[in-house]
């Protein structure tokens, strides 16, 4: 069991909860950034077409080995009659590790341009003999989440675990300072989780693709597969783009890293990269 949750860790950072660790329940903190930061925004980091691939490392005794591959699509079409985003993140374990447990995720969000808030959420989750189907709508009138279970009150500003991600590609980090928050919520398994981002300020990494310019930040993390606090960190790309770059944290048994791979159809000059490897 405990084999299972450690793997299956991996895929949950792969289907993007990149940047997401789940704090308490409903718990907010006054210092945070005002939540309602995440109820509007526009849209200049990513548009339709746009692919971005990803090599997940897993390590136990500190030689990280290819785990998985997990590949982000977005395109745009319509739903309720208005005009979405719909992104599919995929991910999927190396056959070497299919005897530990056999992986192959799927999340979907549905997000309307205008507002960057997600109209549907889709998991399809089959991880060895577990399989597990969500399909969520969301109702902006009656602040409701509908799913397969039932009908659920949700804050104005909800999120689901795709759609943060890619409403964080665009907030104006220039906004904050090193060691500040950013507060949203979000809506999974049915329960509102209050999440917060920290802004940890601009640095240089190396990845296997090349040497990036990047923005570093650290979500809160409850301890379980993974440790507790804020030890995941997260590097996305220093230009327009945001891409997710690295990701990179410790579980409770070993630990794990994400590194971008390959990119189709940005929006903008991946200006940020350095030095191709």
């Amino acid at each position: 069991m405990i084999r299972m949750k450690r793997f299956n860790a991996l895929f949950f950072i792969m289907g993007f909860l990149l940047i997401l660790g789940f704090t308490t329940p409903r718990a907010h903190n006054r210092a945070q950034a005002p939540i309602e930061d995440f109820c509007t925004i526009r849209n200049t980091s990513f548009g339709s077409g746009e692919q971005l691939s990803f090599v997940i490392y897993y390590s136990i005794v500190g030689i990280y080995v290819n785990a998985g591959n997990a590949t982000v699509v977005t395109s745009l079409e319509r739903m309720n009659n208005r005009p979405v985003y719909h992104i599919t993140g995929s991910g999927k374990s190396n056959s070497s590790y299919n005897w530990i447990s056999k992986v192959d995720n799927r999340y979907e969000t549905f997000m309307d341009t205008t507002t960057m808030q997600p109209v549907k959420f889709i998991r399809d989750v089959h991880e060895g003999n577990h399989k597990k189907y969500e399909n969520v709508s969301f109702n902006r009138v009656t602040k409701t989440a509908v799913s397969n279970d039932g009908v659920y009150k949700v804050p104005p500003c909800i999120q689901d675990v795709v759609s943060s991600l890619y409403y964080a590609r665009n907030i104006d980090f220039s906004r904050f300072k090193p060691g500040e928050k950013i507060s949203f919520s979000m809506f999974l398994d049915n329960e509102v989780y209050s999440m917060y981002l920290r802004y940890m300020g601009k640095e240089e990494i190396k990845t296997k693709y090349g040497k990036f310019r990047a923005i570093k930040i650290k979500p809160l993390l409850l301890k379980g597969v993974f440790e507790g606090g804020e030890k995941m960190n997260v590097w996305v790309s220093d230009d327009a783009n945001r891409i997710p770059l690295r990701v990179e944290s410790p579980l409770s048994v070993g630990s794990v890293k994400v590194d971008m791979m390959g990119y189709k159809n940005l929006r903008h000059p991946l200006t940020s990269l350095r030095k191709v490897r």
